[in-house]
């Protein structure tokens, strides 16, 4: 045979693309939520997103020991630092929760749940379990929130939560980008306590 190495790079290469046709099949982060069988939609692509922030802060949320839900940065007297008053580990978590809720409401244009508290959360919520709930709560509700979005209402004029004008669009994804920006603090605060972060263990 004159072109052995031929063969076998084209054998290879057959191989690898198998493989990978297989994986995006079964990895959720190879495409859309939809399934391989059904298209995407606008509200799958963007639950999508959902979704991936989701896990990213109930994986930190579960790894803090409840005995740190009180820890902040401010704990430690870092000399040089400026951490007076920044939120508490359980602090953040209530704030993206009920952020969650402020953000997404508008979607439907149900009245998110007293309990937001101005983007606080429950002042008195303390335990460990309650907070977990609250936030995988306010994931659900996103979750349906985005549900309703198709192409005729994803750019239509409605207000925001604070009354300022915007679109559902701009909302269901605002939220994702929220909920990252505080899982990146959240991070920060799992490393001073000595723990590494879910997404950064080996597999």
């Amino acid at each position: 045979m004159k072109h052995p190495s031929l063969l076998l790079t084209a054998a290879l290469s057959l191989a690898a693309a198998s493989a990978y046709a297989q994986a995006a099949k079964t990895s959720p982060a190879a495409g859309a939520s939809a399934s391989p069988s059904t298209s995407p939609t606008i509200a799958s692509a963007i639950d999508r997103e959902i979704s991936l922030a989701e896990k990213q802060v109930v994986d930190v949320a579960e790894a803090m020991p409840e005995d740190k839900f009180d820890f902040s940065p401010e704990k430690l007297n870092l000399p040089g630092s400026d951490y007076k008053d920044v939120r508490t580990f359980g602090q953040q978590l209530k704030h993206v929760a009920a952020s969650n809720y402020l953000i997404w409401s508008p979607i439907t244009g149900e009245k998110p749940p007293d309990t937001v508290n101005d983007g606080k959360g429950p002042d008195n919520m303390k335990a460990k379990a309650d907070i977990m709930k609250y936030v995988k709560d306010s994931f659900a509700f996103g979750h349906k929130a985005v549900g309703t979005l198709n192409s005729s209402n994803l750019v239509e004029p409605i207000k925001s939560g604070s009354g300022r004008p915007t679109t559902r669009l701009f909302l269901a994804t605002f939220a994702a980008a929220h909920c990252f920006e505080h899982y990146g603090q959240l991070v920060q605060y799992l490393r001073m306590n000595g723990i590494v972060p879910p997404a950064s263990r080996g597999r």
